[in-house]
């Protein structure tokens, strides 16, 4: 009971199917966070997230993920359960980061991919992260899912989305053999409608899991950052989704609002929000040293 409650949670969902939201604040005092997870007007959840504090070589680690499934939740769920420990493993996860991120998502990805040797039906997962290593915050994207920052008061994107009609995303599946056709939407061989994720076995060959990643110095000027799946982007827009985050401090209250504005716009889609707040702009009269 207890275990299936905690993976019912993690996928952003209680037993009964209502909604889950939680947060938490750094021991340094320089970051909180909020998450706020539902299944939407659908039916089953194929959305999880990630949004924990580690500890690595002395320093602490801020890891926060959303991880939207398609075709079930087979591949988000391995994803959630393995991608930050593979990258905090990684001998240059502080020397690196980068580096670090690259080989995780690469490891993560074929490690899935080996493990659905014997299953019928492919699956796959975007990933939007976020890393936060003493000032540096590294976001790392696949898919759809998408990281959004407030730097001085204005909405930055700080991630692309992996769309197969993108110019250089089509070049890239057509230079590979295969192609991109309209189907409702444009779709990778006419079935997918994300050109990178995990999984996806039968179109690993175009669909790769290759992380864009964006760094941003934590200074004054960084006040927060929202990860979200495309529930929410479907139908608010970054501006819409920073002011909204901008008038409620807790973090957590912000991720529910943002969820709770999905539902009532009409997303069609599993609505998962990771609102992460820093708090150095607010302490800098009584900053500490590094």
């Amino acid at each position: 009971m207890g275990y299936l409650n905690a993976v019912l949670s993690a996928s952003g969902i209680n037993g009964d199917g209502s909604p889950v939201s939680g947060g938490g604040l750094s021991a340094n005092g320089k970051f909180s966070y909020g998450y706020a997870s539902s299944p939407g007007k659908r039916s089953s959840m194929e959305d999880f997230y990630e949004a924990r504090i580690d500890g690595v070589d002395g320093e602490i680690v801020g890891l926060f993920g959303v991880f939207d499934g398609h075709g079930g939740a087979r591949a988000a769920e391995y994803v959630k359960q393995n991608l930050f420990s593979n990258l905090i493993r990684h001998p240059k996860f502080i020397s690196d980061t980068k580096s670090a991120i690259v080989d995780a998502y690469s490891h993560t990805d074929s490690e899935f991919l080996k493990s659905e040797n014997n299953q019928s039906r492919d699956t796959g997962s975007t990933a939007s992260t976020a890393i936060l290593v003493g000032n540096r915050l590294l976001v790392a994207n696949v898919g759809d899912s998408r990281a959004v920052i407030c730097r001085a008061g204005k909405a930055v994107a700080v991630s692309r989305d992996h769309k197969p009609d993108q110019t250089d995303e089509r070049q890239r599946i057509e230079d590979a053999g295969g192609f991109v056709m309209w189907a409702g939407t444009w779709r990778v061989g006419g079935v997918l409608a994300v050109s990178r994720a995990f999984g996806d076995k039968l179109l690993k060959q175009y669909v790769v899991a290759d992380p864009e990643i964006q760094e941003e110095v934590v200074d004054g000027s960084l006040e927060f950052l929202i990860l979200a799946s495309d529930g929410l982007w479907d139908v608010v827009s970054n501006e819409e989704a920073v002011t909204m985050v901008k008038a409620i401090d807790d973090p957590e209250e912000a991720a529910k609002r943002l969820m709770q504005e999905a539902y009532q716009r009409g997303s069609a889609d599993n609505i998962t929000c990771v609102v992460v707040r820093f708090l150095t702009c607010q302490n800098n009269t009584s900053s500490e040293q590094e």
